[in-house]
């Protein structure tokens, strides 16, 4: 999870110092100061980010977040070295990290400096380094108040973390070497050492001891090998909720499936060596989870990562494989497969895995939005993981809970076209309330369970509560089959097993690249029939894709069924119309808000929420903006994510560009990385390979 942010001076300011800390404070640029607890030596410059990625190490891939935490004292394994890169939820989880690295190895640590935005409390970046660095001023060392041995070595051995987005802190220098021997004795009676004892202490006397969340610190480790006798998880855990995991006895893996697993990633990995899976191991180290995502899917992220779908339809319908996926939405309006996991359990925990696993590989980029069916250890960890995203309730799956449990309804028509009414038909939110209220007393549903605890939720699902929300087009389908998974469907049923899986996933994503590609053909050559004469859908027609077109030219058509602009109200720069859709023998009142800035944009919101639910304007928007005088669509309302002229490679590039010309190991991992883009690129096709070849042949020739 690296951020793309670089840190500069230009973001410090004014932070109030530690009062237990002998400081002087330095001015370090015009606009910022740096708290610091001596003065520095040396102006604190920006250092580059390279974005370096999991896969940093000439590894097999293999990587393991270890989340146990051991309730009776310090974390069981060894700490690992604070590396730049390393990532943390809080600022906190940071120093109690490096706290315990160092307790561990028989040194004290301190806060050197840390600064803040100007303006705010808010602290953006810190120093944290040996107890024994620097040295203390000839005046300080000879009162009588200090007379105790001198500790201060001038050691050089510290961390530099900086605030990155989404509320993460990040390593993004260190120095290992200390100068003077470690005195493990000393360094547990140290200040950092006692606060963190006397805090567990504190806390074991407050409150009943409870299980950790196993979420305080999160260590990434690299491994070339991983031994696992079985594949039997360990024993469930409930979740907040009280929502059921799967049974503790049921094994993630058949027999021998874990061989079978890990060599399709290792076969995976010999043509794709940026494929990266992950596996969540137990205490006694058998396999509880494992995630793996290709590196298309991690580059497409960066394109269509607005809008993602956490599909469980497998466990759910308790699948025999327990298959989940995260899926997009390309600019074809296709779903594409953002990364799989299999989980033994249906818990808080595992989906905290899951989810903080994902966004690692994702640079810890959060969608917009992220669509789950409804499950309240699910959306616990939503909150934990993507506390910024908007989590929504597949509409689909919701439909389909509701029929499922109104058995008695299942086959009647009338109550289909109630639901649709109510769930589709409804433009505000009273409506919606009131129209939800005498469907369920019609249909004598009134002390329904399914049907009370959906409508509580209600604001997570029904599309008159998301007009603020960007959808893609992703929540409001209409009901379909939800038996199978939404991207595997044709390919995993309900005893499709492990070894059948494996053997068609990749026949599966080619053929889905495959069709991506043909449809970007199409779109390029393609001049699609023009049904009127209108110059936004000629406009479009030289924009979008050819499926997101056709959608948008139904739009275009269906304005002749709009008529009667009414201004019903102005307020200045912003002005609101009423506009009349003939729906059948009926006529709809819509209202659009217009308004125009200074800088002659044009912003439109309809009460139908078209926009955020397709991504392109709606019928009564378009009618409005002809009728005020505009030829073409506003830019701002033409999203680059549907456009056909837009070259998106799928190559994985997460790096920031930025390289130490100083340090030799950033000069391999810079052209390692470059490299391997054109290598990925040749593996297209044989013309791809011949140009790729040609390129590399020159690069060698020139050097």
């Amino acid at each position: 999870m690296i951020g793309d942010s670089v840190y500069s001076p230009s973001d410090q300011s004014l932070s109030s110092p530690n009062p237990n800390l002998c400081i002087t404070v330095g001015s370090v640029m015009e606009e910022e100061q740096m708290v610091v607890e001596q003065e520095e030596e040396e102006e604190e410059l920006p250092l580059p980010d390279l974005g370096i990625d999991l896969d940093e190490d000439d590894c097999d891939g293999l990587l393991q977040i270890e989340t146990g935490i051991d309730d009776d004292g310090p974390i069981a394994h060894s700490a690992p070295a604070p590396a730049p890169g390393m990532e943390f939820d809080s600022y906190d989880d940071a120093y109690s990290y490096y706290n315990s690295y160092a307790r561990e190895l028989g040194f004290a640590i301190r806060i050197k400096s840390s600064w803040t935005k100007r303006n705010s409390k808010e602290k953006r970046g810190a120093v944290l380094c040996c107890n024994c660095e620097g040295f203390k001023m000839v005046k300080e060392a000879n009162t009588t108040s200090t007379r105790r041995k001198e500790t201060r070595t001038g050691c050089q051995a510290m961390i530099r973390l900086k605030l990155i987005e989404f509320d993460r802190w990040k390593i993004d220098q260190v120095k290992l070497d200390h100068n003077h021997s470690f005195d493990p004795e000393r360094a547990h009676n140290s200040k950092s050492h006692k606060t963190t004892k006397s805090s567990s202490a504190s806390a074991n006397t407050k409150q009943p001891q409870q299980p950790p969340l196993h979420v305080q610190v999160r260590t990434i480790n690299l491994y070339r090998a991983l031994a696992v006798p079985h594949g039997t998880s360990s024993s469930s855990t409930s979740s907040p909720g009280g929502d059921h995991s799967l049974s503790s006895s049921r094994p993630l893996l058949p027999p021998g499936g874990f061989s079978f697993l890990q060599d399709f990633f290792l076969r995976i990995q010999l043509t794709s060596p940026n494929f990266l899976y992950l596996m969540d191991l137990s205490d006694d180290g058998s396999l509880r989870n494992v995630f793996w995502i290709d590196p298309r899917a991690r580059a497409a992220y960066s394109h269509f990562g607005d809008v993602v779908l956490f599909d469980t339809t497998c466990l759910s319908n308790s699948y025999q494989l327990p298959l989940v996926s995260f899926v997009g939405i390309d600019h074809h309006g296709d779903s594409i497969l953002l990364g799989c996991a299999l989980l033994a359990h249906q818990t808080f925990e595992t989906y905290l895995w899951l989810f903080r696993a994902w966004l690692t590989c994702m640079l810890g980029r959060p969608p917009q939005t992220f669509i789950t069916q409804q499950c309240k250890a699910m959306r616990a960890a939503v909150s934990e993981v993507f506390p910024r995203a908007h989590h929504r309730l597949s509409l689909t799956h919701v439909l389909h809970n509701i029929f499922q449990s109104v058995v008695q309804l299942q086959d009647s028509e009338l109550f289909r076209m109630a639901l649709n009414r109510v769930v589709y038909g409804c433009l505000k939110v009273e409506e919606f309330e009131t129209a939800w209220e005498e469907m369920i007393i019609r249909f004598g549903l009134t002390n329904h369970e399914t049907i009370n605890h959906l409508f509580q939720d209600r604001e997570l699902w029904a599309p008159v509560y998301l007009k603020d929300t960007f959808l893609a087009g992703a929540l409001t389908f209409r009901l379909g089959d939800v038996a199978a998974p939404f991207i595997f469907s044709g390919y995993v049923h309900e005893h499709t097993s492990l070894r059948e899986f494996l053997e068609g996933y990749q026949s599966f994503l080619d053929k889905k690249y495959t069709r991506q590609a043909l449809c970007d053909s199409e779109s390029s050559k393609f001049i699609p029939e023009l049904k009127t004469t209108h110059p936004y859908e000629s406009q479009m027609a030289k924009v979008f894709t050819v499926e997101i077109f056709r959608r948008f030219q139904d739009e275009v058509s269906a304005m002749t069924s709009c008529f009667g602009i009414t201004q019903v109200h102005s307020n200045g720069s912003a002005s609101s119309y009423v506009v009349k859709e003939r729906e059948g023998e009926k006529v709809r009142d819509f209202e659009v808000i217009y308004e125009t800035s200074a800088e002659a944009q044009v912003r439109c919101f309809c009460v139908c929420g078209g926009f955020s639910f397709n991504g392109y304007q709606c019928r009564h928007v378009l009618l409005l903006l002809s009728h005020n005088g505009l030829q073409e669509v506003p830019p701002q309302y033409i999203l680059q994510r549907w456009r056909k002229d837009v070259k998106r490679l799928y190559v994985a590039d997460f790096g920031s560009g930025c390289v130490d010309i100083m340090n030799q190991d950033q000069w391999y991992e810079h052209l390692h990385r470059r490299a391997m883009q054109v290598v990925e690129q040749g593996m297209r096709s044989k013309e791809h390979c011949r140009v790729a070849w040609e390129a590399l042949q020159s690069c060698l020739e020139s050097i």
